[in-house]
């Protein structure tokens, strides 16, 4: 009925082999520490992978894992604070530099 062309497991002949290699997936963009939003972009993009299959893996682990994602929302939502100063720092680096000449 269905045929996999590809190299990974295939959602209709081995759902448990495709929501592992998800799982995977997920995993590891949260290394990359991406949202979830670029997660589900990503792989939709890069893998094919449907967006509702990302997010209903992504809550499922969310929900098996509640304390490590506490901690990296957390986490998350102080980067922009931290990527602001971050991307500010060249910009004055450059001025000084500038006044020197």
């Amino acid at each position: 009925m269905y045929h996999n062309n590809h190299s990974y497991p295939c959602l209709h002949c081995h759902p448990h082999s495709y929501i592992r290699m998800v799982q995977h997936l997920i995993e590891r963009c949260l290394l990359l520490h991406m949202s979830r939003d670029q997660c589900i972009k990503a792989l939709e993009e890069h893998a094919s992978i449907r967006p509702l299959i990302t997010l209903t893996v992504w809550k499922e682990l969310q929900k098996e894992n509640k304390d490590f994602f506490q901690t990296y929302f957390h986490s998350f939502s102080l980067r922009p604070l931290m990527s602001r100063h971050i991307q500010r720092a060249p910009k004055f680096a450059r001025r000084k530099l500038w006044r020197l000449y």
